[in-house]
């Protein structure tokens, strides 16, 4: 620990580390950093803090949080021999004691036939395997529970802080994770001398009348593993049953009040001691004899290997996973093209409705989970948002068209990089909340601070395998657990009846549906979904976005994404076929000639009276039709695509809307004339305003679409006659930010800022704890508490601060900012006027200017502590 003296408190022990080892434990808890600590006694008090121990002790892996678990129910100082047994056990297990658990019947044998010889020789040679791999990895699990400031002193006297022995620690509302209950002394107190006399004859111990030495008595009969197995030797097999189900916890059973024979037999012995009129405990001593001293029933010193379940070639993997990441951006494109003239209304508490996604995943083709996802992926990349409107509604933001411009190994890296950094979790879309409020897409209550940290975890062990090596999920996820752990939950006592007597429940290392694993889970399908992975193994381009960035990885998908085509195959059905991915500017303006009639290798268009005319109203004309298919197509323009788009077009426009609240406008009577008389038009409620001109109360768009709907092809035109052209692609959200993780707890500190602030912390220290001369005072003054800032009068703070500034001494003053905040400095005044003393600060290291009237006070420090 650097000083001879063993450290008394965890501040003495924090002291005693060098620089680089207090920058370890802020870098491992930054939470300590928020503010940063005035000294190493304050660092001290808030690593003890509850919050600081409780996200200190989710982040340790499962054999260092077993360590410090074993640690809670050892003595406090406890030996690093005491608690290595307590990991590995006392080494007596008998030859018929499972290493995953079970009871220690007293010593009693349990066969000799050839084939359990065999057995236990099996199951000898498994404990000490175990036993070994638990020596060899507990100095780093110790070593990491020191480093963060959860276990402090040598190794013959280690202390656990005291919060972390609160919160692992047995009680009646929360029993330890290891499944131990109080001790004797603790489960005896207030226990009355008498009680503990008839305890006493009837273990066979020697009566006495005081409590002290009567608890010592039990403990001692517990501890001593011979006679603890003559007394279990005397138990009948009913009261050995009973404690087989209170062994490994948990240790609390409920009684009636005239419980059987055997739950007598042992309460009588103290083996059951009583917790309240109809619950009782198995006492720590007695439990660990039964577990052979084990505190847990299966340690785990060692992580579980990610297994295999195939591999495969890796260049199929890649290819595998680059045709994915192609359909990715595709379905990302073709969402927002989708949502390109306003996407669905934002409802009132934020998100889009049930319906909305179900219309989306229907026009994507796919499954309303994969939907959210490509949803929300948009959202976490900045493609998608609010337009803030008044009818307000989702819509692609400027920065998709930039993202559309891209080549689709940049637009995919993009992709990938927004949803590895995301605290958004579509895996949540459909549940509830804690308030039993709908959880919708895009709306509130979806971030989870895990997320990107289990995403990077989950690809970590993935990229740890060979190229190629698809991963057993189940494996993947036990390491998980075993990296993070949930720590242990309370279960509930168990009967300790006669009768038909069971435990009510159990102990739990983990929960399989916890929000770690469900997000892991997603993870690897949402891989598989965005190209990270190809056939269940990591891609290569994968590997290099996670090791290099996005450049790198884009540089490796780039020769695996097929190059955009320039032609299409026009046949005489009135179909195109693309036979790859399209051009940007050939895709968009065929996605408004016609329609997509089927996606995959090759996407299928169809031309269609509607879809020419979209084209029409976008302001192409016949003759620009005609080019642009000629141009385009690697075979000849068929005759009936040709005929439709003229006759399409010669019908467009022939008709003329426009508001009156809306009109028709035709040169040509006869065929208004086939409207009125026409009852389809009868809900438009046409009337005729003059020879050419028809009025209807309806709005233009309305009027519109009845019109088409009855066969006819009109054209809007504007109030000066114009016809008005309608673009795809108009709507645009204001510029919007992609929406920012939610971190998890304060971010990591850099190189730079933990030296200043261990810095900072040592130069507080020192002001702290430099010796001051002692000052006259008052015989009936109480002394100032240890680290307390000085108290002066205001004349004497002058006086003092003026004498140090001529002799040029060091002082230590207390100091109050304008904010409230106390602080205390070890200071060489320089010169003092006008209401101020200007000073070098040893603690800030460097020239500071206070003023006078926030000096608390001042003391002089001992000559041999003067900076």
């Amino acid at each position: 620990m650097g000083t001879t003296t063993p450290p008394r408190t965890l501040a003495e022990a924090l002291r005693a580390r060098d620089d680089e080892s207090l920058a370890g434990l802020l870098r491992a808890r930054p939470d300590l950093l928020t503010p940063v600590p005035n000294d190493i006694t304050q660092l001290a008090t808030r690593a003890g803090t509850r919050a600081s121990v409780v996200r200190a002790l989710e982040h340790l892996d499962r054999f260092a949080l077993q360590t410090a678990e074993a640690l809670a129910v050892a003595p406090d100082p406890a030996s690093y021999e005491t608690l290595l047994g307590l990991l590995t056990g006392d080494g007596e297990q008998q030859d018929g004691e499972q290493q995953d658990g079970g009871r220690q019947d007293g010593g009693r044998p349990h066969g000799d036939g050839h084939g359990e010889r065999h057995d236990a020789a099996d199951t000898r040679t498994t404990a000490e395997a175990l036993t070994e791999a638990i020596a060899d990895a507990l100095p780093a699990a110790l070593g990491t529970l020191r480093e963060q400031a959860l276990v402090w002193g040598e190794d013959d006297r280690l202390h656990l802080v005291r919060t972390a022995r609160e919160l692992l620690a047995p009680s009646p509302r929360h029993p330890s994770p290891t499944g131990l209950g109080p001790t004797v002394a603790e489960a005896t107190a207030g226990m009355s001398p008498g009680r503990l006399q008839e305890i006493l004859a009837a273990a066979g111990l020697t009566a006495t009348h005081d409590p002290v030495s009567a608890v010592a008595a039990l403990t001692g009969l517990f501890t001593d593993r011979a006679a603890m197995a003559g007394l279990l030797d005397t138990a009948p097999a009913e009261a050995l049953s009973v404690l087989d189900r209170l062994v490994w916890g948990p240790p609390y059973g409920e009684v009636t009040p005239n419980p059987a024979p055997p739950v007598r037999w042992l309460r009588d012995r103290g083996l059951l001691l009583p917790v309240s009129a109809r619950t009782v405990v198995l006492p720590r001593e007695a439990a660990l004899h039964l577990r052979a001293g084990r505190a847990h029933r299966v340690p785990e010193p060692q992580p579980p290997a990610v297994e295999a379940i195939a591999h495969r070639d890796p260049q199929a993997v890649d290819s595998a996973a680059a045709g994915q990441a192609f359909l990715a951006v595709s379905t990302v494109e073709e969402l927002l093209k989708g949502w390109n003239g306003g996407g669905p209304a934002t409802l009132r508490a934020g998100g889009i409705g049930v319906r909305d996604l179900k219309r989306t995943a229907a026009a994507l083709d796919v499954p309303e989970p994969v939907a959210a996802f490509w949803i929300e992926l948009a959202y976490a990349a900045g493609l998608v948002a609010s337009d803030g409107e008044a009818e307000e509604r989702y819509a692609p933001t400027p920065a998709y068209d930039d993202w559309a411009e891209l080549p689709a190994q940049e637009r995919w890296a993009h992709l990938a990089t927004a949803w590895l950094a995301a605290t958004r979790t579509s895996g949540l879309i459909g549940g509830q909340d804690a308030k039993g409020r709908m959880l919708s897409a895009l709306g509130p209550g979806l971030d989870r601070s895990a997320a990107p940290e289990v995403r990077h975890r989950v690809l970590a062990l993935l990229a740890a395998l060979e190229p190629g090596t698809a991963p057993d999920p189940g494996t993947v996820l036990a390491r998980l657990r075993w990296e993070r752990p949930l720590r242990g939950t309370a279960a509930s006592p168990s009967p300790a009846a006669s009768g038909s007597s069971s435990p009510t429940g159990s102990g739990s290392d983990g929960d399989t549906g916890d929000l770690r694993t469900r997000i892991a889970l997603w993870t690897l399908n949402e891989s598989e979904l965005l190209g990270i992975t190809g056939r269940g193994a990591l891609a290569a381009q994968t590997r290099a976005l996670l090791a290099s960035g996005p450049a790198e990885a884009a540089a490796l998908l780039a020769p695996l994404i097929p190059e955009p085509l320039d032609h299409v195959l026009l046949q005489a059905d009135l179909t195109a076929v693309a036979p790859g991915p399209l051009e940007r500017p050939l895709a968009d303006t065929l996605s408004v000639l016609a329609e997509i009639e089927s996606k995959g290798g090759a996407t299928v268009y169809r031309f269609t009276p509607g879809s020419v005319r979209r084209a029409l109203d976008a302001g192409r004309t016949a003759a620009d039709l005609h080019a642009f298919l000629a141009t385009h197509s690697r075979t000849p323009v068929p005759q009936p695509l040709s005929y439709l788009i003229d006759d399409v077009a010669r019908r467009h426009g022939h008709l003329r809307i426009g508001a009156a609240s809306s009109y028709v406008r035709c040169d040509d009577e006869t065929v208004l004339n086939e409207i009125l008389a026409d009852k389809r038009a009868s809900a438009l409620r046409l009337r005729r305003l003059a020879p050419t001109v028809l009025a209807a109360p309806v709005d233009p768009a309305s009027l519109l679409e009845g019109l088409r709907d009855m066969g006819y092809a009109p054209a809007a035109e504007s109030a000066e006659g114009d016809v008005l052209i309608t673009r795809a692609g108009a709507h645009r959200t204001p510029p919007r930010t992609a929406p920012a993780p939610v971190p998890e707890g304060p971010p990591v500190p850099d190189t730079t800022l933990l030296g200043a602030a261990v810095r900072a912390i040592r130069a507080g220290d020192a002001a702290a704890t430099a010796p001051r001369k002692e000052r006259d005072q008052d015989a009936d003054a109480p002394p100032a508490p240890p680290g307390s800032l000085p108290r002066t009068s205001a004349a004497e703070t002058l006086a003092t601060v003026q004498a140090a500034a001529l002799t040029g001494s060091a002082l230590w003053i207390g100091y109050v900012n304008a904010e409230g905040a106390a602080s205390q400095h070890v200071i060489a005044p320089v010169k003092v006027e006008g209401g101020y003393v200007t000073a070098y600060d040893h603690t800030a290291d460097g020239v500071r200017t206070y003023p006078l009237h926030r000096i608390t006070g001042v003391a002089e420090l001992a000559d041999d502590a003067t900076p």
